[in-house]
């Protein structure tokens, strides 16, 4: 339920994006989108009010994530124990049909390019998740993360990246396409190789698109930079979060120790040292579509995400 007060914080949150100079609005033709999982619990106890809030702050495209009614049962068993845990239950349309939830989103002048989903999901219902991204506008399926079975070693990776193309094809006959999204594992070197690496060259890029994760990449030790400017073309999405100070993974990057470990270095953007600027000027030049704001289950959202939207904003 919107109340008047959250009514009257969102309003002034609005106006004063309204009078802010030009020039700290110009975001040169690139929208500025925000991943779902930033505020899961707000979504889970007032999805109405949670999505005016992004409205008035000014998010045009949001991303959201899984399991969702279709998804493989597994998955969703999974997310029954884990959201225990988290305190929050709700995730994908949040009750309600995906043309239902476009709506509340198109109502609000966003849109949802993007849907989050698992590696189950992935290989046995790709129909139902393109008919699902289908009514709610969605172009890009997402592998957010490659689980533990998958990447022990660099056969592994090998056969994740058969695997990926298979999944690519199947998504471009829903009329979608599959995009991976880097966690904190394949960044460091295994050996002579780096497995990010390999995904990228043994993946078809016709099939099979990336979304870069700035702060994990940094974390496994590589300049975003990098990967975008060898990569052009194959990175369609960026999940944008800023890190103070800047902190690799003391190991390889594959346990949850390590990944709640740095939690506490993210941070708004604009706040942290990762070079947002030259991150988002390369992305423009190499074929990234869609830049999404996410920090992982912020508290004070709507202070947190302003402060990343404004930040961003002037770049």
């Amino acid at each position: 339920m919107m109340t008047r007060k959250k009514f009257l914080n969102y309003s002034a949150l609005a106006t004063a994006s309204l009078l802010t100079p030009s020039f700290m609005m110009n975001t040169k033709n690139y929208p500025l989108g925000l991943g779902l999982f930033s505020v899961p619990k707000g979504l889970n106890d007032d999805l109405e009010g949670t999505l005016d809030m992004f409205a008035a702050i000014g998010f045009e495209e949001l991303e959201v994530f899984g399991p969702y009614t279709f998804s493989d049962e597994k998955t969703k068993q999974e997310w029954a124990a884990t959201s225990q845990m988290l305190g929050f239950s709700a995730s994908g349309f949040y009750g309600h049909t995906p043309e239902d939830f476009e709506a509340k989103v198109k109502d609000r002048g966003m849109s949802i390019p993007s849907m989050h989903t698992d590696i189950e999901t992935l290989q046995h219902n790709m129909s139902a998740l393109g008919e699902a991204a289908r009514k709610i506008g969605a172009t890009y399926v997402v592998l957010p993360a490659l689980p533990e079975p998958y990447r022990k070693d660099m056969d592994d990776y090998k056969r994740s990246a058969e695997l990926f193309n298979e999944i690519g094809k199947n998504a471009r006959e829903e009329g979608i396409r599959f995009c991976y999204h880097n966690h904190g594992y394949g960044l460091k070197p295994w050996g002579t190789e780096r497995p990010i690496d390999l995904i990228l060259e043994q993946t078809d890029p016709d099939l099979v698109f990336f979304e870069m994760d700035l702060f994990w990449t940094t974390a496994g030790g590589i300049n975003p930079i990098e990967l975008l400017d060898k990569h052009p073309n194959r990175y369609k999405m960026l999940h944008i979060k800023d890190m103070k100070p800047i902190k690799e993974f003391q190991g390889d990057g594959s346990s949850p120790q390590e990944w709640f470990g740095l939690f506490p270095n993210m941070t708004s953007c604009g706040k942290g040292d990762i070079d947002l600027y030259g991150i988002i000027k390369k992305s423009k030049e190499i074929g990234v579509e869609h830049f999404f704001v996410e920090q992982d289950m912020v508290t004070q959202p709507e202070v947190a995400l302003k402060e990343s939207f404004d930040y961003l904003k002037t770049l």
